[in-house]
């Protein structure tokens, strides 16, 4: 539930960063073309205005030029002097108005004028009157489509006329389309030029919709995609028919050719699974193949027929593009890999010389003083650690996208899932550190922590696993250590020797001397435990019935207590046996006339004798 929970956390917030990201950067584009565009449209309309008052004072200036006679010389000069200025003011005007399409030309968008077949003829960026740009595109293409159904049209009947503003493509008495002065200055051209150049485009889009429309170019093109039909539905065939055979000889050659895979005495692969492994492969090689032959054949179909032609393009764009993409992105990465690739060079080889030093230490042929060689590996997993998390950071910047906000996004969430998914590990880890330095146990020590008794055979950054006398593995959470006692059996045995003990309870009739010597002669007989420093015996308790005796005894095995034990108390059986010794616990209910005493014999005098019973019979 927690890991479905976290992964739709990451999805919406992925989502989240994508949108946020994306509308931003569109809202900035937008608003900047938005901006230039009002400016222009802004300006075109006073530039329109002024145009319009400019070729009316032109006209005047040019009927009075006219009406005067040949002897005013001075007005003449004036008029003469009006219209160069008019003149200059449009050479000004029409300056401006390039320099401020050069600008538009770098964000304006174009809408495209589309012909038969959906073939886009050209792109058109400017308004003209109360229609967008959009608008003129979208009409002058409805009037090619209704001049598509016409058989009686003849493209050859388009003509450019000229009116008072504009330069306008006709035929017959209809207006087709109409260029303007700012539609000229946009694809640097004059007026003229540029609807001569739109109208031989027309033309020649309508005459090769004529010829792809012919009846026999239409059986051509049904013929030629038949005979490819034909083509690729017998590579289809022969290809199924050749994975067939492969896939008989893969099997044939089962336990022949094809044998086990064998890892030392493991068996990897056998026969079997090599024959089902090959026979899938087999399978998907095939397929992959009919699906390319058909993702082939369908563009090569397409483009046969003028209607279909693009749906080609498309269908290669889906390849084409990505690859393109792809290709052109790792060129383009090219020097950040490079760098990248020379950055974890380096860093292997710091790693390298790092790790000769750990061994070095831990070998004890570097000696550092107050650090331990057991200290060696934990301390190079930590600088390891410091080493890669500082190689990523030198890397991060040459990794692609990593200025973009989705990475920055990702990389911060995954960051708050790591910190708050693994509070508990890193309690254990560094819990697992510090009992490494506190140098508490090590390997194949004999400890008891908490209630658990055996030999360390682990210890992790995790957890520490303990191996007890009956041969159990106990896991122990680094944290659950920490915070219980710990008793060390093995760390002193080497120097000083660990002293292993045990109880007998003997009655007050014994000597104590006699138990000293028969607890002594067990010690000594017992396998493991050292006869020098000497077992020693103490009396650690007077009870009320017996004496405790405690048997004290040194060894250097601590790992082997239980075989210890077990024998030490199979010879104390023994040496109280054979020292007429009774191992128990005497409880009495004694009357003192009568009863031997409980006091030693050596303690007694010599003529010692139990008191006799005495009996007093009274008569009634």
């Amino acid at each position: 539930m927690n890991t479905r929970f976290n992964f739709i956390v990451f999805i919406t917030l992925l989502v989240s960063v994508v949108a946020f990201s994306q509308t931003d950067s569109l809202k900035k584009t937008d608003s900047i073309n938005g901006k230039i565009l009002k400016e222009y449209k802004l300006q075109q309309i006073s530039n329109s205005k002024e145009l319009k008052l400019d070729s009316i004072k032109k006209s005047i200036l040019e009927e009075e030029l006219l009406s005067l006679k040949t002897t005013d010389n001075l007005k003449k000069q004036n008029l003469l002097q009006q219209l160069e200025e008019l003149k200059n003011a449009e050479t000004n005007r029409l300056a401006i108005k390039r320099k401020q399409i050069e600008s538009l030309k770098v964000s304006a968008k174009g809408y495209p004028v589309i012909g038969t077949f959906s073939d886009t003829l050209f792109l058109l960026y400017n308004r003209l009157g109360s229609f967008s740009a959009q608008d003129r595109a979208e009409a002058v293409s409805n009037r090619l489509r209704v001049l598509e159904g016409d058989y009686n049209f003849d493209p050859k009947s388009l003509k450019i006329i000229n009116s008072e503003t504009n330069t306008d493509i006709v035929t017959g008495e209809k207006i087709l389309f109409s260029v303007s002065e700012n539609d000229a200055i946009w694809n640097d051209a004059t007026p003229e030029e540029l609807a001569e150049t739109y109208r031989q485009i027309i033309v020649a889009n309508f005459e090769k919709h004529k010829e792809a429309t012919s009846f026999p170019t239409l059986m051509k093109e049904i013929g030629l995609a038949l005979l490819v039909i034909l083509l690729f539905s017998a590579l289809i065939y022969f290809t199924g028919k050749l994975f067939t055979w492969t896939a008989s000889k893969i099997e044939l050659n089962e336990e022949k050719s094809i044998k086990e895979i064998k890892l030392k005495d493991y068996t990897l692969f056998d026969a079997k699974r090599q024959v089902n492994a090959l026979l899938l492969v087999n399978k998907i090689v095939k397929w992959f193949i009919v699906l390319l032959l058909i993702y082939i054949a369908l563009p090569i179909l397409f483009g046969i027929f003028p209607w279909t032609k693009n749906f080609a393009e498309v269908l290669f764009g889906y390849i084409l593009n990505p690859l393109r993409k792809i290709t052109s992105g790792i060129w383009n990465y090219l020097p950040n890999l490079i760098t990248i690739i020379v950055i974890v060079i380096f860093f292997r080889y710091v790693m390298k010389g790092i790790h000769f030093l750990k061994e070095e230490i831990k070998n004890e042929n570097l000696k550092f003083p107050g650090f331990y060689p057991d200290w060696a590996n934990p301390t190079f997993q930590i600088v390891r650690v410091l080493v890669y998390a500082f190689m990523v950071v030198v890397i991060f910047p040459y990794l692609p996208g990593s200025d973009s906000p989705i990475f920055k996004g990702v990389s911060v969430f995954l960051g708050f899932l790591f910190t708050f998914g693994s509070a508990g590990s890193l309690a254990n880890v560094i819990a697992g550190l510090v009992l490494t330095y506190m140098r508490l146990f090590k390997i194949g020590d004999r400890v008891k922590i908490g209630d658990v008794f055996g030999d360390v055979i682990e210890k992790s950054l995790l957890v520490t696993r303990v191996r007890t006398a009956h041969n159990e593995i106990i896991s122990i959470p680094n944290s659950t250590v920490m915070s219980s006692h710990t008793i060390n059996y093995s760390s002193e045995t080497v120097d000083s020797g660990l002293i292993l003990h045990t109880t007998v309870t003997i009655g007050y009739d014994v000597p104590w001397q006699k138990v000293h010597n028969a607890l002594l002669e067990a010690a000594n007989r017992t396998e493991f435990l050292l006869k020098e420093p000497k077992p020693f015996v103490f009396q650690n308790s007077l009870e009320d019935f017996y004496v405790g005796y405690e048997i004290n005894a040194y060894t250097k095995n601590a790992n082997q207590q239980g075989s210890i034990y077990s024998d030490l108390h199979t010879h104390i059986q023994d040496c109280f046996n054979e020292a007429g010794i009774e191992i128990m616990s005497p409880h009495y209910r004694a009357g003192r006339d009568g009863s031997q005493t409980t006091i030693p014999e050596s303690y007694l005098p010599k003529d010692y004798k139990a008191p006799p019973f005495n009996f007093n019979i009274t008569k009634p």
